[in-house]
């Protein structure tokens, strides 16, 4: 019942998720940010089985500081998501991790970057992206509004958009989400959308 999306506009990427936590038909909690800082300008925003979801985020975290301290050097978002790959792919022949992922990012050198990721370790480089049942209502929208100039707050009210798409259309839909940047100024929440009681 997870819901993340994703769009890359000129200069940004903005990303959406829900903030729920559950175990099959049991609401755990409604305050879980999914949408996990790698650094300063990158982020990972994952969905799946909790504990999976979990532990996959920490190992990644982990590596990709382990590599920024041995190296004196970060990571871009291309090879953060080619090692979170690479990691996926492994774990599938052993153990697999049941989590799709959007990797969201700034770099210097190449701008904005979006990369989709499911649990069988296919990636592709986005403009729009999004994973769970709510994406279904949602992605034909944003690829019909999507163009390369879209400007931060016209990102926003679409991401607005899908929210309320989802929580029309989906019978079980999360009451919770949260709307962040990623720009050259670094990561940033920009909305908090909560249930309406």
């Amino acid at each position: 019942m997870e819901y993340l999306m994703g769009i890359k506009g000129r200069d940004f990427v903005i990303v959406a998720g829900d903030t729920s936590a559950t175990q099959q038909i049991i609401a755990i909690k409604h305050d879980e940010d999914k949408l996990v800082p790698i650094d300063s300008h990158k982020l990972m925003c994952l969905s799946g089985e909790p504990g999976d979801r979990v532990h996959f985020s920490e190992f990644i975290l982990a590596n990709t500081r382990l590599y920024a301290l041995r190296n004196d050097k970060t990571l871009s978002t291309r090879a953060v998501a080619n090692f979170t790959r690479n990691e996926l792919a492994t774990a599938l022949r052993k153990g697999p991790y049941s989590t799709n992922l959007l990797i969201a990012g700034w770099d210097e050198k190449t701008g904005p970057s979006l990369y989709w990721m499911d649990y069988l370790a296919t990636m592709h480089s986005m403009n729009i992206a999004g994973t769970g049942y709510g994406s279904y209502f949602v992605l034909s929208m944003l690829d019909r509004l999507w163009h390369p100039d879209l400007t931060q707050d016209e990102a926003v009210e679409l991401m607005e958009k899908g929210i309320e798409e989802v929580r029309r259309r989906l019978v079980v839909a999360p009451p919770s989400f949260v709307i962040k940047v990623v720009d050259k100024d670094g990561i940033r929440t920009v909305k908090q959308i909560r249930a309406v009681s």
